[in-house]
């Protein structure tokens, strides 16, 4: 079993970056998450019940509506999975821009986007 742990080096107290990430947990910057798990700027929520087959508007909106976001990075593993073109069109038409990406890439992504200010939301599956 391969056990993947990232330190990043670059914190901000005020946002929820992500200071390490191991097998199933994500450090952040004030608490740890078990995977799957939605976080954003202020907002952080683990997700139980959410995988890629049941990401939709419905199961989306609970989470984006407690934080605005503009850009939402699903991270789906130790590959990137490309999501079906009708969640895509779905997503895209509540005004979230969507990319699924390998988990280390959508961590990486998302402490980048969120140092850039950006209204950014990721998803681990």
């Amino acid at each position: 079993m391969h056990i993947l742990k990232v330190e990043f080096n670059q914190q901000d107290n005020q946002k929820n970056s992500i200071i390490s990430v191991n097998d199933k947990t994500i450090t952040l910057s004030h608490t740890s998450l078990t995977t799957p798990c939605f976080v954003s700027t202020n907002y952080h929520t683990e997700t139980p019940d959410m995988t890629l087959e049941k990401l939709d508007k419905m199961s989306l909106f609970p989470l984006s509506s407690k934080d605005d976001i503009d850009i939402l990075i699903v991270g789906t593993g130790a590959t990137g999975c490309f999501l079906d073109p009708q969640q895509q069109v779905a997503i895209q038409q509540m005004g979230i821009g969507i990319e699924s990406m390998s988990t280390e890439s959508a961590y990486r992504s998302f402490n980048l986007l969120l140092s850039d200010m950006r209204l950014v939301g990721l998803l681990l599956l």
